[in-house]
């Protein structure tokens, strides 16, 4: 999954980076509200984590640029300011949620996954195809054969991207793209690896080879 991060403090940037790199995210980091725009122009992003003291053009006003484009990715505003009429226009103008600055990283992925889940149609913290669940929080995957498998951050990254399409051909520039941000070196045969190892833990038809256009996981039963 690959989150789109705007925010000018570096400091700040570099915490929640960390943090969203050790929970499985692939991140991308911008500081102006100008460039933010253009990046959701010409890049898939599955949230956005938006400062709204930006130089170049405010948080708000990035906020009504993007929905005013009919672009509904999942958004979360990040911010020091407390001011009770920028939270209701955020949200008004079409944010998922409001964090105030200063937050626990940990309370900051929970709203991640509320997000997340509410865009997807689901109350839980759980994806699944009928064939293979996906717990958000514990990044454990379970089959009926195999419970309750540990997966690493990037397989993890990798069975979410399939399970929140099943039935969808992802090519491996899709996957890669949902596993890697950018100045990040993208590894020879990553993506095979990856769908090698989670076929080793959860059984070898949990994903699906299409020859030619890439990999998918079934709608399930």
């Amino acid at each position: 999954m690959r989150i789109l991060l705007v925010e000018d403090d570096a400091m700040i940037a570099e915490a929640i980076q960390a943090a969203l790199k050790d929970a499985g995210y692939a991140t991308d980091w911008l500081g102006n509200g100008l460039t933010a725009l253009a990046a959701l122009d010409t890049q898939h992003y599955d949230l956005v984590l938006l400062d709204l003291g930006l130089p170049g053009k405010d948080g708000l006003d990035v906020l009504d640029g993007i929905r005013r484009v009919g672009n509904a990715v999942p958004l979360l505003i990040i911010t020091a300011r407390d001011n009770l009429d920028e939270r209701l226009r955020g949200l008004d103008s079409g944010a998922d949620d409001f964090l105030l600055k200063p937050f626990e990283m940990s309370e900051l992925l929970a709203r991640m996954r509320a997000v997340l889940r509410r865009k997807g149609g689901t109350a839980l913290s759980l994806l699944s195809n009928g064939v293979v669940s996906l717990d958000l929080v514990s990044k454990q995957a379970s089959t009926a054969e195999h419970s309750e498998v540990q997966l690493s951050n990037r397989e993890f990254s990798l069975l979410q991207a399939l399970l929140i399409r099943p039935g969808a051909i992802l090519s491996r520039a899709d996957l890669e793209d949902r596993l890697y941000g950018w100045g990040n070196e993208v590894e020879s045969n990553a993506v095979e690896f990856l769908i090698h190892a989670l076929r080793r833990k959860l059984g070898s038809q949990v994903i699906k080879n299409v020859r030619g256009m890439g990999w998918m996981v079934s709608k399930g039963a």
